[in-house]
């Protein structure tokens, strides 16, 4: 996601008015809110779906290959592919290489472990999310298609329930700017002068011009530049990290061995991973799991629902390889890279012990490597998340706000890129609680629905889950 390794528990919490909105945002953040609650809606949609999505993942894969393909018979802007990529350039960013070893630094090798769990359940949830933003999507006074959590909650529970719709669009249109803009333009300028030395005011500047290309070409250029940018670079990380664990290959299968029995292991004496229990390493591998892949956020399913596809069940299907993709994927990755070398053994956290990792995997090329992929990672989720940003201000403005939206959007990246932003996080981290809880509240309530539509699908005959998709198959 949006996340990198600030903990807002662990900021200096003497400054005023910083001090109370990172209180605040910890809070809504906590093991005794928003992560259990996350948890436990994924868990119930898994169960209410009888595993569907445990069980479908050939078939996710399967049929988002198969939605590569232009298909003007059916409606929509994007193919379902480029919904796919457009909701990861908006998700895959500096959580899967910082945020990852920030769980690792704090909870030890096990919270890997529970980063699975978290990421196999909340599935579910970017499954119902995709389903129901096709289903209650609705087409603009510009002819666009647009869905998503304040769609599916006005249209799918109703008018008396607009207003909670309306909450959640005004959370992620605050929420983006923070977390999708500023914060990632403060993390790319960070990024290029440490490792390439190259000023603030440049990379900042050079940031700014790159957005104003893609974003004010709308959806399609957004799509566009997903499409190439999110496989290649994901590709690329994956490669260069499996080429780490090929030269340690003999320490891989004692790494997946630790993750397993620090996730049940009790606390030890002595402090950081070293001594960290199973309650530390669930805590910290659900939050950080939760905060990169947004499973039950709801901003996944405004990409999704801007498919060229009417079958809602199959964009749900391929929706949730969104999850899938960023965290069993990308973040294993990170993960098995920092414990295969034995970096998580030492002092760093965050980006800082991602980059020792890979310097002791494969030598100085190690920290350009992280850089790049930080930077490309954290610039495409400016990107994603201009458009779920513009899709909530346009949900309570109209059409006339999406031009001022995109102007103001790339007006915002030069300050984020020069900038403390410590208010910034703590604004962002309580918007996006607000966006995910009247999602959550939505999915649930919503749910019936979704296993009904899925155990119809399933009753179908095999192909029929995407024959009708794509009739030529």
């Amino acid at each position: 996601m949006h996340d990198s390794d600030h903990n807002p528990a662990m900021s200096d919490t003497h400054s005023d008015p910083a001090a109370l909105l990172q209180a605040l945002a910890t809070a809504l953040w906590s093991e005794y809110f928003l992560i259990p609650l996350l948890a436990v809606v994924g868990i119930y949609l898994t169960v209410g779906l009888r595993g569907y999505t445990l069980t479908h993942l050939p078939q996710a894969f399967l049929l988002t290959w198969r939605g590569r393909r232009e298909d003007r018979q059916e409606s929509g802007e994007i193919s379902p592919f480029q919904a796919l990529m457009t909701s990861l350039a908006a998700t895959i960013g500096t959580g899967n290489i910082a945020g990852v070893a920030t769980a690792i630094h704090f909870g030890g090798p096990g919270a890997v472990f529970w980063m699975w769990v978290i990421a196999l359940f909340g599935m579910a949830a970017k499954y119902a999310e995709g389903m129901l933003a096709v289903r209650y999507r609705e087409v603009d006074a510009l002819g666009n298609f647009v869905g998503g959590p304040m769609y599916y909650i006005r249209n799918g529970l109703g008018r008396r329930w607009a207003w909670l719709g309306a909450c959640f669009a005004l959370s992620g249109t605050i929420a983006a700017f923070g977390i999708g803009n500023m914060v990632q333009a403060n993390s790319v300028a960070d990024i290029m002068r440490e490792t390439f030395a190259v000023p603030t005011w440049v990379s900042g500047s050079l940031m700014a011009a790159l957005t104003a290309a893609v974003v004010l070409g709308g959806v399609q250029r957004i799509a566009q530049v997903a499409s190439a940018t999110v496989p290649t670079m994901a590709l690329l990380y994956i490669g260069v990290s499996l080429l780490v664990l090929a030269l340690n290959v003999q320490a891989v299968p004692g790494a997946f061995a630790l993750i397993v029995e620090q996730a049940f292991a009790p606390a030890a004496a002595g402090g950081g991973a070293a001594g960290a229990g199973m309650w530390a390493a669930l805590r910290w591998g659900f939050a950080r799991g939760i905060f990169s892949n947004e499973a039950g956020l709801g901003s996944a399913a405004i990409a999704h629902a801007a498919a060229r596809t009417h079958n809602a069940v199959e964009q749900g299907t391929i929706a949730m390889l969104g999850t899938f993709i960023d965290t069993i994927c990308v973040c294993s990755m990170t993960a098995l890279v920092i414990i295969v070398t034995g970096a998580w053994t030492g002092t760093e956290g965050g980006a800082a012990l991602s980059v020792a990792a890979f310097d002791r995997g494969i030598g100085a090329s190690g920290p350009i490597v992280i850089g790049v992929a930080l930077a490309v990672f954290a610039f495409t989720t400016i990107v994603g998340w201009a458009y779920y940003g513009e899709r909530c201000a346009e949900y309570l403005f109209g059409v006339r706000v999406i031009g001022t939206y995109r102007v103001l959007w790339v007006l915002a990246v030069l300050p984020g890129a020069l900038f403390e932003l410590e208010l910034v996080w703590a604004f962002a981290d309580i918007f996006n609680a607000l966006m995910a809880v009247p999602n959550l509240l939505a999915l649930v309530l919503l749910s019936p629905l979704v296993f009904r539509l899925t155990r119809e699908a399933m009753a179908a005959p095999p192909r029929a889950l995407y024959a009708r998709a794509h009739p030529d198959a």
